[in-house]
């Protein structure tokens, strides 16, 4: 089994005091001027080594710099001559936009962590141009990236220079030098997952398409008790209450935090139990630029912790040697996942039911959605997708209940629903935090 050191990707927003953004922008242009002038090159026929010493002796960045540019532009021309006789497109020859700024801790970059919450930075945009300040972040992201700088089982690696969502930001890797994780190529099950709102869907699947097993993981009271936090810090904004106000988002912020790493570590004991499994999620990348539901609606989705929740999942499964992988989420959750149908209309979805309206097919939406991300990941790594007819039953493990228990759920009665119950439920759990909520909240005014 081919076997890879267990690298995690720490994402940091960068809160500049010494430079300013210009400067990084300006570093990220000479960056996209390696990247073209190392794409043209190449398409003139000259040999690597040529164009890596041609490009470095003529750019703005530190050489090491400028070496790890022009590393990350030839590693697509491989990409493409690796993949091109599977149909893979060539790198475009010229990119207009921003292109990331790699750089080797110590040299291109340097981070001085100062105590347990502030660590500040020191970038080298371009040649003798210097960008300082405080880095901010996840407490998860400034505990493992103490971990790196403090245990020497870890190291502190490259990282990239993004403007992301309007803002600047710092993607730092660490590596642990002696822990591996399996291949994704060498996986033997697949196992798609759906993140929602208020449930995580996963799908295992064989690679000759066959389902070995599925389970809905849900999480309503995280929804329920986001929505009371948002209520209440409405009407303390109306109150004036300001400072009682942060006292809330902490506990919404350690509740969600805590309820997620509980689901996650759930997730991976049960992808343990398959063969050589591999996690593929949904690529999330611009999801928040394509969401336009109205201003409600954008408000929960744009605020839901999608990606936080994927992150928990991966980093524990890559404690377990499990690899995870991603798959362009278009139309998964309107996708008929019966490869002789296919049929993709919105219709076809209503709240957690799932009807083909061309073919009749039903299912769990949220589970139907988990199988389609396995088949567009054996759609982009393989160019075909193994064939499908039925699915077996679903078991759902509910963390959390509202209301009185044994009554119908949104998917409607249990004998209706297709649904296998498993698993206690959290009653007792969550009136306990919605009394310490209610004690935290008491002072404002209904």
């Amino acid at each position: 089994m081919q076997l890879s050191k267990l690298t995690q990707t720490l994402s940091f927003g960068l809160d500049i005091d010494t430079g300013s953004g210009d400067d990084l922008q300006t570093g990220c242009l000479e960056a996209r001027r390696i990247r073209n002038e190392t794409n043209r090159l190449d398409g003139q026929g000259w040999e690597w080594d040529d164009i890596k010493s041609t490009v470095v002796t003529n750019a703005d960045h530190v050489n090491n710099t400028t070496q790890l540019i022009v590393d990350k532009a030839l590693g697509e021309l491989e990409t493409y001559r690796d993949n091109k006789d599977d149909g893979w497109g060539r790198p475009y020859p010229y990119i207009d936009g921003l292109y990331p700024m790699v750089m080797n801790h110590g040299e291109g970059y340097r981070l001085f962590p100062e105590d347990d919450t502030t660590v500040r930075f020191r970038i080298t945009a371009t040649r003798g141009t210097h960008v300082k300040g405080e880095l901010r972040g996840s407490p998860d992201h400034f505990d493992r990236l103490r971990t790196a700088f403090n245990d020497e089982e870890w190291r502190v690696g490259t990282a990239e220079v993004v403007h992301k969502h309007d803002e600047w930001r710092l993607h730092v890797t660490i590596t642990h030098e002696t822990h591996r994780v399996a291949s994704k190529h060498d996986a033997d099950t697949i196992v798609g997952v759906d993140v929602n709102e208020d449930c995580i869907a996963l799908v295992a699947m064989s690679r000759n398409g066959a389902v070995k097993d599925s389970v809905v993981f849900e999480y309503p009271s995280v929804k329920e008790q986001r929505h009371e936090f948002f209520t209440k810090r409405k009407r303390m904004q109306k109150a004036g209450q300001t400072g009682f106000e942060s006292v809330v988002q902490t506990e919404e912020r350690d509740y969600v935090h805590d309820a997620l790493h509980k689901v996650s570590r759930h997730v991976v004991e049960w992808v343990s139990q398959f063969l050589d499994p591999v996690l593929v999620f949904e690529d999330l990348k611009d999801m928040r630029d394509s969401i336009d539901y109205g201003t409600r609606m954008n408000r929960r989705l744009h605020s839901l912790p999608f990606a936080a929740l994927q992150e928990m999942v991966s980093y524990k499964a890559a404690w377990s040697g499990i690899p995870t992988d991603k798959a362009d989420p278009e139309y998964t959750s309107q996708r008929c996942p019966r490869t002789e149908c296919q049929h993709t209309e919105r219709a076809n979805r209503q709240k957690k039911r799932f009807k083909c309206l061309e073919c009749g097919f039903q299912d769990h939406a949220d589970r139907k959605a988990a199988v389609c991300v396995v088949q567009e990941w054996f759609d982009e790594q393989y160019g075909n997708v193994p064939p499908l007819d039925t699915l077996p039953q679903v078991k759902k493990v509910r963390r959390a209940v509202s209301g009185p228990g044994g009554g119908a759920d949104s998917h409607g009665p249990t004998s209706g629903s297709g649904v296998d119950r498993h698993g206690p439920s959290a009653r007792d759990s969550q009136s306990q935090a919605r009394e310490e909520f209610k004690s935290v909240a008491s002072a404002v005014p209904e």
